[in-house]
């Protein structure tokens, strides 16, 4: 019997599990770690408990803690969702030793796959295709060095142990090997406790389709279709969909079969993936077992009509599968996209803040948002950087694409840098309409997809000092709707009537004037479209259309929508701008919030351009600060081990 469940997760998997076990009756238990105390997810909890700590490895990574927080909220059972210690075989013998019901595969399942080399053995063993490559145990650089030699260049490492692309290089030539051994390594042990790795071909053009899987206690195992996740960057997946475009229901029946082969070689019990890479000539070859619920699984559950996590748990209870393989249904097509506090424009480094604005698409039919944030939160720097993800079902591909767009266009975030706009272009591009996919898609249009910031034209800052000025006197009228300084008309006695205001937006200052040409209503500025055309000001005999653009007021900013993109506008402070010019004269600041892992000079010390300075840990993920160009290191402002902030100079390099 389950009436209580603890989620061991955090973010949007952990509301989406506690939306389920609402739906079926049971009470569910929230741990959160101390800076996650006010989290979404703690607050749609009907229990929390705190885990102390800040990082992973001081709370959602430790396994007594989560068993002591289970005993102490009544919780019979344990979701781990995705991350974390969801693989991790010691955690759920530890739960079954426990008297706990652990919602995953048995622990000798995750053994098996849980090693990237272990499951490629059982793989060649039961016949599947794998990708060439070295999976020993033996983990000295030669042998890796010899391994690269005999694959053939470019490799792929990856961590024995992980997932989500950390602990993954792609080393394209030898020079390169040991320096991202060292640093996936280092990956690998922060994010699974595990520096063990592997070496692989690195594939050119693959696709990624993975097989979802589904096991009872009583022998049967289905695949319920398959998914297409070849649109990624940083070796993480940005975009997925269901079922994969193009592929034959031979190969899908093909593809379905190996993976069912691979689950029930291992005894496999549960929800989980098997990831294989797809050629242009239609052969896939094993990749990984996932030996838990994929972020993905929405997609799955859109062209199906079931709900997966309600089939773990009555797995978990000992129930059989309540379909058999030929009653999985396919119906339609379903695409999702992964919404992060993540800057594409700087190679997608993570962000981290607070989320001073935060809108969702509106709910309605065929639509899903998936969410763990909501306005007000703060993206962590310790956690991985997912804020949400949208999903939409479609009798055809095309239509579930049109639909994206539109709940795209419907969302809003601000405070912290998203890939929103850069979602909105790749939905866009004539290239993904046409389903042209590959790992890549990403790389190979990355002109469309990252266009260089262009300058704001005239236009943009007469509209922004417009809604600034009528979202001031919005904030007038409902602080005091009597005072005759709430028209914010700009009148003066004997001038005319103007406001002049000095603004910021995209680290660039103007003066713009307000004009009386634009109306705010709410949180949406109307304008003529003629004022507008082309970025600039148009012709009086063009055709006058009034169009509706997102001008939202948070605080001290306003987010202006313009060019399909929130810009954050604000007013400039002289006193501010005076303080702020500190600086030093070559400092490298860090691109994000985040730890120090190693500080790699000294004082004094001669480097070369492009040597690593200091590497950044962020979002369980490494940065290297390299040396753009050649000098002497003057001065090392951080140490290792330290917390820093966006922006602070960590090391001062004089140009040879």
């Amino acid at each position: 019997m389950i009436d209580t469940l603890l989620i061991a997760n955090r973010g949007e998997i952990a509301c989406r599990v506690m939306r389920t076990a609402r739906a079926l009756g049971i009470r569910s238990v929230a741990v959160h770690s101390a800076i996650d105390r006010h989290a979404r997810h703690v607050r749609e909890a009907d229990v929390a408990v705190d885990l102390g700590g800040a990082k992973p490895a001081e709370s959602y990574l430790l396994a007594d803690r989560l068993i002591a927080a289970a005993r102490a909220s009544g919780a019979q059972a344990i979701h781990p969702g995705y991350g974390f210690l969801s693989e991790n075989a010691g955690f759920a013998r530890a739960c079954e030793a426990a008297g706990l019901i652990f919602l995953g595969p048995p622990a000798t399942a995750i053994e098996a796959m849980g090693s990237k080399s272990a499951a490629k053995a059982l793989m060649e063993t039961a016949g599947v295709p794998l990708v060439p490559g070295y999976h020993g145990a033996a983990q000295d650089f030669e042998t890796f060095r010899a391994a690269a030699e005999a694959i053939g260049y470019p490799v792929l490492l990856k961590a024995v142990a992980g997932g989500g692309g950390k602990g993954m290089k792609v080393v394209e030539r030898e020079a390169g090997l040991a320096e991202a051994l060292d640093s996936a390594r280092r990956e690998a042990q922060a994010a699974f406790g595990d520096a063990r790795m592997l070496v692989e071909k690195y594939l050119e053009k693959p696709r990624h389709v993975e097989i979802q899987v589904f096991a009872d206690r009583h022998g049967n195992c289905l695949y319920l279709n398959e998914r297409d996740c070849s649109i990624q960057r940083r070796h993480q997946k940005v975009v997925e969909e269901a079922p994969a475009p193009g592929l034959s229901p031979a190969l899908r029946r093909a593809m379905g079969e190996a993976a069912v082969r691979a689950a029930q070689a291992i005894g496999y019990v549960g929800a989980g993936t098997v990831e294989f890479l797809l050629d242009a000539r239609g052969e896939f070859f094993f990749m990984e077992m996932n030996t838990r619920l994929q972020v993905e699984h929405p997609v799955t559950e859109a062209i199906t009509g079931l709900d997966l996590v309600a089939w773990q748990i009555r797995v978990a209870r000992g129930e059989p599968l309540p379909i058999g393989q030929h009653e999985v249904p396919l119906r339609g097509h379903a695409i999702e996209v992964r919404l992060y506090a993540e800057d594409p424009e700087h190679d997608f480094l993570p962000a981290s803040g607070p989320l001073r604005l935060y809108r969702e698409p509106a709910a309605g039919p065929r639509r899903r948002v998936d969410s763990g944030v909501a306005e007000g939160d703060a993206v962590s720097p310790f956690y991985d950087p997912l804020l949400a993800k949208l999903i939409a079902w479609g009798e055809s591909r095309e239509e579930a694409r049109q639909r994206l767009l539109a709940m795209l266009a419907e969302t809003a975030v601000g405070g912290v840098r998203t890939n929103l706009a850069f979602l909105r272009r790749l939905l866009a591009h004539p290239a993904f309409a046409g389903a042209e996919l590959d790992t890549g898609f990403i790389a190979r249009h990355r002109e469309a997809l990252l266009p260089p910031r262009r300058e704001l034209p005239d236009a943009f800052w007469r509209l922004a000092a417009s809604a600034w000025v009528r979202s001031e006197t919005a904030r007038r009228r409902e602080d005091d709707p009597q005072s005759p300084w709430s028209a914010g008309d700009g009148w003066r006695a004997g001038l005319p009537a103007q406001i002049d205001l000095h603004l910021s937006c995209q680290g660039v200052e103007r003066w713009a004037r307000a004009g009386d040409d634009i109306e705010l209503r709410g949180e949406w500025l109307s304008c003529e479209s003629g004022f507008i055309r082309d970025g600039g000001f148009a012709d009086e005999s063009a055709p006058r259309v009034r169009k509706r653009l997102r001008a939202i007021r948070r605080g001290d900013s306003l987010y202006l929508e313009w060019d399909g993109e929130l810009h954050a506008v604000g007013r400039v402070d002289p006193f501010a701008e005076t303080e702020a010019g500190h600086a030093h004269h070559g400092g490298l600041s860090a691109p994000m919030n985040g730890s120090i892992v190693r500080v790699l000079v000294a004082a004094g010390q001669k480097v070369e351009a492009g040597a690593p300075l200091v590497v950044l840990e962020a979002m369980k993920m490494e940065h290297s600060i390299r040396a753009p160009w050649a000098g002497v290191v003057k001065g090392l402002y951080c140490r290792e081990g330290e917390l820093v902030g966006e922006g602070a100079t960590l090391v001062e390099l004089e140009e040879a």
